[in-house]
């Protein structure tokens, strides 16, 4: 199994304290996380984006620069890239100068995003959003993977004559993974181009989010994609490890419970009554090491998943998160990699650009 630390860069105070770092402290925590996360052998590291909402993250592709700048083997990914309200031409343009700036360690993750109110703020309706991911991708497809690409246009892109973006990629397309989350359409399209699949696995309960993953699966055989690409990435929950379950809880529960009671609205909403509830059958990996192992033995049980994406807690003290990150790296991913091998970003990996030998 692969690791992946991900941050939508949420901007909140501490529940319990109101304690809140100003808006350069927590971006410069995304940064310092990252490059912590590399040090520790974290195998990528992603940045979300969102329009709308108390986060921080509108312009991922300049944290993903800067993270860039400051790491040298950690792949870089998005969580999500939200193309349906982005012009392609420029998605093209900006992720391939991450890729340069990183020397080919660029993937990128797409999807509609789970802000409704972001489709009004550049001028989409949100009935569309599924059609818009649909065919923006197809043109950012067109235009990473060729030169003088002429483009007929449709519903929601104009005509192109004789583009060549740049920069080009640093060795071809970068690889690029479907976020899904709610509905069959993300989980379809990832298998209609024999892209790869990442499940949110977040907040609901993970027969939900397994429903898709088969769904991907079925539909990846069926339009007769070779096996070697048909990667699943899964999310989760919050994230929190303490010596003791209790001490887990007695620490974490009151965040939790007082974020999921500001933020349980549609589109963000959980089935989870408490921390307990949550921890017994949801997706949260609050616990000691060893049942943040069980959990995502679990998950991998269901979901047949090769990378792991994790989560810090932003709102506790940024020295415990990266204790959290620490306990991570040296409790639970050694485990979970001995146990479960995947041949994801290796050279048996066939949709890889660079491999492990190459970023060791």
């Amino acid at each position: 199994m692969r690791f992946q630390l991900l941050d939508i860069i949420p901007y909140r105070a501490d529940p319990l304290t109101g304690r809140q770092v100003s808006p350069s402290e927590r971006l410069e925590q995304t940064l310092v996380a990252a490059v912590r996360a590399e040090e520790l052998g974290f195998d990528a590291v992603a940045v979300g984006e969102r329009h709308a909402g108390p986060f921080l993250s509108s312009s991922p592709t300049v944290l993903l620069g800067a993270i860039a700048a400051r790491t040298s083997r950690v792949r870089l990914n998005s969580g999500v890239t939200v193309i349906p309200v982005l012009d392609p031409v420029r998605v093209a343009e900006d992720y391939a100068t991450i890729d340069q700036l990183s020397e080919g360690r660029l993937e990128l993750t797409i999807g509609k995003g789970n802000e409704v109110a972001q489709f009004p703020l550049f001028g989409y309706e949100i009935d569309d959003q599924w059609e818009l991911l649909a065919e923006k991708y197809a043109l950012l497809r067109a235009l990473w993977e060729g030169e003088h690409v002429d483009w007929p246009g449709g519903e929601f892109t104009r005509p192109l004559t004789d583009v060549t973006t740049q920069p080009r990629p640093y060795d071809g397309a970068p690889r690029v993974w479907h976020g899904s989350a709610t509905t069959l359409f993300s989980a379809a399209l990832a298998a209609r181009w024999g892209d790869p699949l990442f499940s949110a696995n977040a907040l609901q309960p993970l027969e939900n989010y397994a429903v898709l993953v088969d769904h991907y699966r079925s539909e990846y055989v069926r339009h007769g994609h070779e096996p070697g690409r048909d990667y699943v990435a899964a999310g989760a929950g919050a994230l929190f490890i303490a010596d003791t379950a209790e001490e887990a809880i007695r620490q974490y529960g009151p965040v939790y419970d007082a974020i999921v009671a500001a933020t349980n609205v549609p589109g963000n909403n959980t089935p989870y009554r408490d921390i307990h509830h949550a921890v017994a059958e949801g997706p949260v990996l609050v616990g000691t090491a060893e049942q943040v192992v069980e959990k995502i033995r679990g998950f991998h049980d269901r979901l047949g998943h090769s990378l792991q994406s994790i989560s810090l807690p932003t709102t506790v003290p940024f020295a415990q998160q990266l204790e959290i990150l620490e306990r991570f790296a040296l409790e639970v991913a050694p485990v979970l990699r001995r146990e479960l091998p995947t041949t994801l970003w290796t050279e048996q990996d066939a949709d890889t650009r660079l491999a492990d030998a190459v970023l060791a």
